[in-house]
């Protein structure tokens, strides 16, 4: 008993400071949030506001900017992701295949997740220029206009596309590169005996056996696709509160971005962008469930 104490406190002096962040700036930050959330007219300086209820979720959800925002980050989520998992997982099987310069491909696709957001950016804006960008050269289109004033909704949708599905490959493909490099040989040589296909090897063999893996990309792929900000921000170059900062109009503006826009514009109580939050909070974990759900049936571990 006396010795499980010391470890006790050895374990508390361990985990103190780390603890301590935290608690002040993430346990404090998301309870004051929903604190927030509920407070009518808050105003964060004074600490004052009129009332308890559900008015800033009211004006939340019936702002036609909000269900634009809502609605621009759904078709990011529910088109980037699946192809960027599909994508990675491809690149992986194919990466784990080659023997020779495996350790060199493994280096390129890795560089764009430790290369600065806006630097990549910047390098889309050059592919994707008007005027002299590689993508209109490449395929023989004159002039057209993708990330200016002159684009349109799908044009600007899918350069963003673009630039979500490839800068979320590195990270997918070496954590399913990982998974792959784990799983053991003697299942591939006994399906090899048995004359099984690629296909099928693929499907019976790779795919189940590296579910654990899909599923914790899936997961964390949802959950950073719902804040995406900086990408859009590192395509039109401008932060929350600039007009054209996502794009013409701001037409590609996310549920991240609105809150931010919250927060900068003048007069606006902080409870309605902790609202904001809020709801994309329950977004993410709801979606989050359905995905623990269905990994009952398909993931195995």
């Amino acid at each position: 008993m006396l010795e499980f104490k010391k470890d006790g406190w050895k374990a508390a002096i361990a985990l103190g400071p780390t603890l301590l962040l935290l608690s002040v700036f993430t346990f404090y930050p998301i309870i004051n949030a929903v604190l927030m959330a509920f407070k009518q007219d808050y105003v964060f300086l004074s600490g004052t506001y009129n009332g308890i209820g559900f008015g800033n979720f009211v004006t939340i959800l019936s702002d036609p900017k909000f269900l634009d925002a809502l609605k621009n980050t759904s078709i990011m989520v529910f088109i980037s992701v699946p192809l960027t998992i599909i994508l990675s997982l491809l690149l992986a099987v194919a990466l784990n295949s080659v023997k020779k310069l495996r350790g060199f491909f493994q280096t390129v696709f890795f560089l764009p997740y430790v290369t600065n957001t806006i630097a990549l950016g910047l390098v889309f804006n050059v592919v994707f220029h008007k005027d002299y960008g590689l993508f209109n050269s490449v395929f023989g289109l004159e002039l057209v206009d993708w990330l200016g004033s002159g684009t349109t909704y799908w044009r600007a949708m899918f350069v963003l596309m673009v630039y979500t599905i490839w800068n979320g490959l590195a990270f997918k493909i070496i954590v399913l590169l990982s998974g792959l490099q784990s799983i053991d040989k003697q299942y591939y040589q006994a399906a090899s005996v048995d004359g099984a296909n690629r296909k099928r090897v693929f499907g019976k063999i790779t795919v189940p056996l590296l579910s654990p893996m899909i599923l914790y990309v899936t997961i964390t792929s949802f959950i950073g696709a719902f804040k995406v900000y900086t990408s859009v921000i590192a395509l039109f170059g401008k932060g929350a509160g600039q007009t054209g900062a996502y794009g013409p109009d701001n037409m590609l503006i996310t549920v991240v971005g609105y809150i931010y826009e919250k927060l900068w514009a003048s007069g606006t109580p902080f409870g309605v962008a902790a609202a904001g939050s809020i709801i994309l909070f329950i977004i993410i974990l709801l979606i989050t469930l359905v995905q623990f759900w269905i990994s009952k049936k398909r993931v195995h571990y």
